[in-house]
């Protein structure tokens, strides 16, 4: 895709130790259109891993936080996976196929996530498999409609997915929760990506840099695990746990944790937050009041419709919509949300 990306004229820069795409040319032009059409993303930095075997289920059931065990083929869940302490080590899209389930994480964090589950497994009877996947994605009120021209009818509820035939190639595309406006994730082998992006790039959709989905992303509290969330965090911090957890599902590791935070009104140290800056800033800044550092600023993007705003760690005392901080040396106020402030 490198190719493709650069005859596009796509800016290249670094996530996660892969090349992937700033913008190409018109970040503004690019939000636009994952708001009011169809944005396209190449997703190069994620990548799946399969388990298989009869007691798949009830295997991840006893690791992840959420409840893949009830989803039946063509479901799906966002989940976390934790250490016995609760911190987080792995978010994953967990889709249920009739055979397999399938875990889309960071492509880095593959070999570690296959190794912590082998840890696991002990007798069980399940095995992994680490498919060659492209995950391409599609955001924006439009993109349904593109997909429905290309002959794949999208599926309605968040992680939901079905397998379909794209530009004469098979596809899987799943409903995805953490992109922004509740896109879909199309999972596509590596040497047929290039047909399917140019398909749906002539059907209408518009290449995406990660300018304009990172201003998206801050705007609908979408952050992602090693951008965002990291190895210090719970999952009580994010702001995910509605998400990511299932209440009435059985043990798992990390669930003492989360009961116990729970049962204490779920009250944390430090939180994930909206900010509203009057300058530009990048992720790491420091975020004061009163001239005390209380956070820091995880993703900062440039939003054509609000300006400058980041999401960011801050500390409880400092977390109420409405506080007026300072993020490098600029004001920057705490909002709920940036519609309504």
């Amino acid at each position: 895709m490198h190719d493709v990306h650069a005859e596009a004229g796509g800016v290249f820069t670094e996530r996660s130790g892969r090349s992937v795409i700033a913008s190409y040319g018109d970040p503004a032009g690019e939000y636009s259109a994952s708001l009011e059409g169809a944005g396209l993303i190449d997703l190069a930095e994620r990548g799946a891993l399969e388990v298989s075997g009869p007691k798949r289920l009830e295997f991840l059931q006893g690791i992840l936080s959420n409840d893949v065990g009830g989803r039946q083929p063509g479901q799906g869940c966002r989940a976390a996976v934790m250490t016995a302490k609760g911190h987080l080590q792995f978010f994953v899209r967990a889709l249920v196929e009739e055979n397999v389930v399938r875990l889309e994480t960071n492509a880095e964090q593959l070999d570690s996530l296959q190794r912590l589950l082998e840890h696991y497994r002990v007798a069980a009877p399940v095995r992994f498999e680490l498919p060659p996947t492209a995950v391409l994605g599609h955001v924006g009120i439009g993109s349904a409609e593109i997909l429905r021209t290309q002959g794949v009818e999208p599926p309605l509820a968040p992680e939901d997915h079905a397998r379909a035939t794209l530009a004469g190639h098979e596809v899987l595309v799943a409903r995805a929760g953490d992109l922004p406006g509740g896109g879909f994730v199309l999972h596509v082998g590596p040497e047929e990506v290039t047909s399917i992006w140019e398909a749906l790039v002539s059907a209408g959709a518009r290449p995406m840099g990660r300018d304009a989905l990172d201003a998206r992303r801050v705007e609908d509290l979408r952050p992602w695990y090693g951008l965002d969330v990291t190895e210090e965090n719970l999952l009580h911090e994010t702001g995910l746990l509605a998400e990511y957890h299932s209440p009435t599902k059985g043990c798992y590791v990390g669930q003492e944790v989360v009961s116990r935070l729970e049962a204490r009104g779920g009250h944390v140290n430090k939180g994930l937050c909206r900010l509203r800056l009057s300058a530009p800033s990048a992720a790491g800044a420091a975020v004061r009041a009163s001239e005390k550092d209380v956070g820091r600023v995880a993703t900062a993007a440039l939003s054509p419709r609000f300006g400058p705003i980041a999401l960011a760690w801050v500390h409880r005392s400092a977390f109420e919509p409405g506080t007026q901080l300072d993020v490098d040396g600029a004001p920057a106020t705490v909002v709920a949300d940036f519609e309504g402030e």
